[in-house]
């Protein structure tokens, strides 16, 4: 039989038929289940997670959305879900803690045990978007002049609390890190061998980091975790593979969703209110709406020019379109270059030249058709204007366009807030400026 869905579920609990909501849900995986409640609108789901068995909503819980989390929490009150947030993993707990009200974030973080609080306590206590708010303070760490077979009796007495035993943490007795041994060398290797023995040199993080760059560096080098330490390299907790992957894909989503212009929805679609998704998209219109203003006024300005020439006025969609998505391309290769650390704020004058000269090559492959179409039909001079213009604005485009991002990442700004519409609009503006000014320059009006 094909999997239960979340529209069978709806049908299901519109029928009064909870008791065969409970059983489907509790025969899926949890990830599986807390994909089909996600899907479902707030009042079906929270109906279908109070017909779940306790033990298997505590795990289905753990692997639903943030957002869907905080929903729950408000519909079935702190108390239904307190021993579920008691046995979500500190990173977890706090990135649901940031989507919900004050009073409720309190009476959840009450809940807890004293050991937990402590541990939430540890990654609440960092900036949000560092990777000191993503690690995880529950780990196992070994020392290197113990023996392996000391070492494993450790792992197996807290492994069970720990996020990871597979990368253990080596440090010394002041907690400084120094190095990390994998569970393997440990299990294989006689028990009376120094840990120091298997110690490698270990790739860390500190804890203010970025948390997307560090993630994306911990998948790069397909690390099965990666220790964060303070300023002084003591140990703090770990980034694991699996939460670095989710770092990435909501960094992923909310750089796609300000490319057009956007913010992510925490709710899916169908399910989310007309106020939300208004909120999602209004206030980047509101800033695209304001630089467009930009253009008019340009237009205004240069207003006698068209009048003396109209036919420049037909060209004015194709420069623009050129231009904008000019530095667009930039503008997201770049970003996507900063993602991975090819390149850093450092690197902007080899960004700036090469954004030249590839401006300058698709201006030219492009001016020339431009120059010979416009030739053609409204003859040489407004050909040479097309042509000229063409090549002069692809240039000035790619090199903004490639240069924002580097400008945001040193402000500490994200690079997606320089969205592709942003960089169109701004391009809109300052290539009708250098239009109109080589117009009038080789037309002489």
């Amino acid at each position: 039989m094909p999997p239960v869905t979340a529209k069978d579920l709806n049908t299901a609990i519109d029928d009064g038929r909870l008791a065969y909501v409970g059983r489907e849900l509790s025969a899926l995986a949890p990830q599986e289940a807390a994909a089909v409640l996600d899907a479902m609108d707030v009042g079906d789901r929270t109906i279908a997670f109070r017909v779940l068995p306790k033990n298997d909503a505590v795990h289905v819980f753990d692997e639903l959305t943030p957002g869907a989390q905080a929903a729950l929490i408000r519909s079935l009150g702190t108390a239904e879900v307190a021993d579920a947030f008691d046995r979500m993993d500190p990173d977890d707990r706090a990135e649901l803690l940031d989507e919900l009200p004050s009073n409720v974030a309190k009476a959840l973080i009450r809940s807890l045990s004293p050991a937990e609080r402590d541990a939430t306590a540890v990654v609440l206590g960092f900036r949000r978007g560092s990777v000191g708010r993503r690690m995880s303070p529950e780990f196992v760490h070994v020392y290197p002049d113990e023996t392996a077979g000391s070492a494993i009796d450790r792992i197996k007495e807290r492994g069970r609390d720990a996020e990871t035993i597979y990368t253990i943490p080596v440090v010394d007795h002041q907690r400084r890190l120094v190095g990390v041994a994998s569970l393997r060398d440990l299990l294989l290797s006689a028990s009376d061998t120094l840990v120091d023995e298997y110690t490698k040199s270990p790739i860390y993080a500190y804890a203010s980091e970025d948390a997307e760059s560090t993630a994306q560096r911990c998948i790069d080098r397909s690390l099965m975790a990666m220790p964060v330490v303070d300023r002084e390299e003591r140990l703090l907790g770990i980034l694991t593979l699996d939460d670095a992957a989710e770092v990435v894909a909501a960094a992923r989503d909310e750089d796609e969703a300000r490319a057009g212009a956007r913010e992510v929805l925490k709710t899916p679609y169908l399910h989310a209110s007309i106020l939300a998704i208004t909120r999602a998209r209004v206030v980047w219109l509101f800033v695209l709406a304001i630089s467009a203003i930009l253009t008019v006024n340009v237009l205004e300005i240069f207003e006698g020019t068209l009048e003396q020439r109209v036919a420049l006025a037909l060209f004015i969609p194709l420069l623009t379109g050129i231009g904008g998505n000019t530095g667009s391309q930039a503008a997201t290769t770049v970003t996507r270059a900063l993602a991975t650390e090819e390149v850093t704020p450092r690197d902007a004058a080899r960004v700036a030249g090469k954004e030249v000269r590839v401006g300058l090559t698709m201006g030219a492959a492009l001016g020339i058709v431009g120059f010979a179409v416009a030739s053609a039909v409204y003859g040489f001079d407004i050909g040479t204007v097309i042509g000229t213009t063409i090549i002069s604005v692809c240039t000035m485009a790619a090199t903004v366009g490639g240069l924002m991002p580097l400008l945001a990442k040193t402000v500490r700004v994200d690079p997606a807030v320089f969205s592709t519409p942003f960089i169109s609009t701004f391009c809109d503006a300052t290539g009708l400026i250098v239009y109109f000014m080589i117009a009038k320059t080789v037309l002489g009006i």
